[in-house]
């Protein structure tokens, strides 16, 4: 392990920011009137639950916008300022930073927050550092989340061409013109807008990639650790009509009227029986993107991808050790035999539980290893396309993210745990997450600054490339390169400067054994 840092990034104290909340009835605008903007979407409660975000009304005063907007609607969770549900709908805001003397025009970085599309908000990311390297603009966004942004219903497919069950996702667009009609007055090219996300919020940029109503809203796309699929229209009426029995209400002569009359206590217990995700339908989301991309019909951006090399280290922590039941072998064997199907034989035989210290970490490695495979298919089909620019975060040594950092000052099995480089251990390297900076050493501090010029380069022009860090090719299938983003292990006692030791490799193939699971699609 190496020592911790004392140094503390001063820009995330002295930079000189303006923090702007705005769209919707709760929103608000600072130092500025009448920026509403003809996009901004109304308050989605009462009647006008599951429709499509319309204009809120402008005004001409100046208005306060020294708080953040409300949450969308959701469950508690572990996260900080979790602790308790989210019941609010009001909640259709975003949050505006830019550089104090915002002259000119600059790059614009849309954030979509992550969740699993059942939690979170804009307000968890603190872009200042990035605003400050970057010389950007960042907006980030909420959407509505869970049963009340993804219900897909006969009903609603009825009242809505533009996209029924994809709500949030519609909230996600009407975001993005509120971008193109107002970004300039805080300093932002709206010509020069990046969209980007991480889990659910990158799987979000894939949907507005596929997207033919979100074109020309973008120029350029960031997914981390997102993939590119939808659930098919009937699926998504499966599970629709599924919320609606939980709900109470399938016997209800107007299904509608009898769930918009619910308080949102009682959707969120629904939804925790019967959840919902984006399905395909209407207008807006035609396609299912794992069609879609391959065959280019798509709003055709570079884009950055990518994952951390340890992804489901979370998800196997979350769903075993976090409540005291860690795997046994036998359960490991059952979960490989439900999940891999006639399969299932060929992947016990390449991950024999006994070649791994245990079985948590050979299911979180099988996860891991068949997850990248997809997301290798993925760069490639973009690639055919697009400029492509593929990178896997590998630093293992890192200070996990802050809800799980948290739980590690109080848990034993949670500072033991085999995590590596697990979802969302990457975000505190481009901003503050969940409000606390973690303790990072200066060679993790190093690799921040890198991945924050990559990533402000791409915003800025489509190519992460530029002085003083190492070249990133674009992707091809052929060689199978890309960007492992990793922090140097300097010794103090060399004198060495601290430094960031990310370089291209051609080893992920490898190290995620994909011959054998493409053997297996074949």
């Amino acid at each position: 392990m190496r020592g911790l840092s004392h140094q503390r990034r001063a820009a995330l104290t002295a930079a000189a920011l303006v923090p702007i909340l705005t769209i919707g009835a709760s929103g608000a605008m600072a130092h500025a009137a009448d920026h509403s903007g003809p996009d901004a979407p109304a308050s989605p409660t009462g009647k006008s639950r599951w429709t499509a975000p319309r204009p809120a009304a402008g005004w001409s005063e100046v208005r306060d916008a020294t708080r953040f907007g409300h949450r969308c609607a959701q469950t508690s969770g572990w996260d900080p300022g979790y602790e308790n549900p989210t019941l609010t709908e009001d909640c259709l805001s975003l949050n505006v930073y830019a550089p104090k003397q915002a002259q000119g025009r600059r790059p614009v970085l849309v954030w979509i927050h992550g969740g699993g599309f059942t939690g979170g908000a804009g307000q968890d990311t603190n872009p200042r550092e990035f605003v400050q390297q970057a010389n950007a603009v960042v907006v980030t966004v909420n959407y509505r989340l869970g049963a009340l942004g993804f219900l897909n219903l006969p009903q609603l497919r009825q009242a809505s061409a533009d996209g029924p069950g994809n709500f949030g996702l519609l909230d996600q667009q009407a975001a993005l013109r509120w971008v193109q009609a107002n970004i300039a007055g805080f300093g932002g090219d709206p010509r020069n807008v990046t969209i980007a996300g991480q889990s659910a919020g990158g799987s979000s940029v894939c949907d507005q990639i596929a997207s033919p109503t979100a074109k020309g809203l973008f120029s350029r796309a960031i997914i981390m650790s997102g993939g590119c699929g939808m659930s098919s229209a009937a699926d998504g009426e499966k599970t629709g009509l599924a919320f609606v029995q939980a709900a109470g209400c399938s016997g209800a002569s107007d299904v509608l009227a009898c769930l918009r009359g619910k308080p949102a206590a009682d959707l969120l217990a629904a939804q925790q029986k019967a959840g919902v995700r984006p399905s395909v339908g209407g207008a807006a989301f035609p396609a299912d993107p794992a069609t879609a991309v391959p065959a280019g019909r798509t709003n055709r951006v570079p884009v950055l991808l990518g994952q951390v090399n340890n992804e489901r280290s979370l998800f196997t922590f979350q769903n075993y050790d976090y409540v005291g039941k860690p795997l046994t072998a036998d359960q490991y064997e059952a979960l490989v035999r439900s999940t891999y199907g006639d399969d299932a034989g060929k992947v016990l035989a390449e991950y024999p539980v006994g070649e791994f210290d245990s079985p948590d970490v050979a299911w979180t490695t099988v996860q891991d290893d068949s997850a990248s495979y997809t997301r290798q298919r993925l760069y490639a089909q973009l690639s055919r396309y697009v400029p492509t620019y593929a990178y896997e975060f590998a630093e293992s040594d890192t200070p996990q993210f802050t809800s799980i950092y948290r739980i590690q000052q109080k848990s034993e099995a949670a500072r033991n745990h085999p995590f590596g480089a697990t979802h969302v251990d990457d975000l505190g390297y481009l901003w503050d997450y969940l409000g606390q900076t973690l303790p990072y050493t200066d060679d993790e501090l190093d690799l921040s600054n890198q991945m924050i010029r990559y990533w402000g380069r791409f915003a800025t022009t489509g190519d992460p490339n530029g002085a003083a860090t190492p070249t990133w090719p674009k992707y091809s299938q052929r060689t199978d390169l890309m960007m492992s983003l990793v922090a140097c292990d300097t010794s103090p006692a060399t004198g060495k400067p601290p430094a960031a030791c990310s370089a291209v490799t051609d080893r992920f193939g490898a190290e995620h054994d994909t011959a054998f699971w493409k053997s297996l699609s074949s």
